[in-house]
């Protein structure tokens, strides 16, 4: 496990983007944090860096959205918050293109672990602003603009985790000087 402290959007882009090179069809990652953590912002970066096509946007309303790669595997992406347990999430269907596609699950925590033995694991946080508490109706726009930490586990045999940390930190020194 490791953590990595983000000051912007783009750098969550750079870390999301930073994991294109290393992922494959049949890729889990999971993503868990709360509202306005980044989780479709850092989805944002890896869908751009994969090629994929359409606009990564948060699947919230629709469950589940395909972006197709034509030059590679495509991208699942989907928003478990309504969804129940492993057995709700049966009815995407997503064991079928699990195989094939990179899954990327926002909200999968408790609900998603039994798709993968091998999985990314990435924790959100937002740095809170001060002592403000957060208030309806909530800004996703701003919530967007500040610092948050990312701790991000490798689970199984599939990843090492030392080439994860290592492309992200490259990332991050990248995205600070452009």
């Amino acid at each position: 496990m490791f953590t990595l402290h983000l000051e912007s959007p783009a750098q969550t882009r750079a870390i999301g983007a930073s994991l294109a090179p290393i992922i494959r069809g049949g890729d889990l990652i999971m993503l868990t944090g709360d509202l306005g953590a980044g989780k479709t912002t850092l989805t944002q970066g890896l869908g751009a860096a994969m090629g994929v096509r359409g606009r990564v946007a948060s699947p919230t309303f629709i469950i589940a959205r395909t972006h197709v790669n034509p030059a590679g595997p495509d991208l699942v992406h989907v928003d478990a918050y309504r969804i129940g347990d492993l057995d709700d999430l049966e009815t995407l269907d997503l064991d079928t293109a699990l195989d094939e596609a990179v899954i990327v699950v926002e909200w999968g925590k408790g609900k998603t672990e039994g798709l993968s033995d091998n999985r990314l694991e990435i924790t959100m946080e937002v740095a809170a602003s001060g002592d403000a508490p957060m208030v309806e109706p909530f800004d996703l726009e701003a919530a967007d603009d500040g610092a948050r930490t990312v701790t991000v586990s490798a689970v199984g045999p599939r990843w090492n985790e030392s080439t994860v940390e290592s492309a992200m930190r490259a990332a991050l020194k990248i995205a600070e000087f452009s």
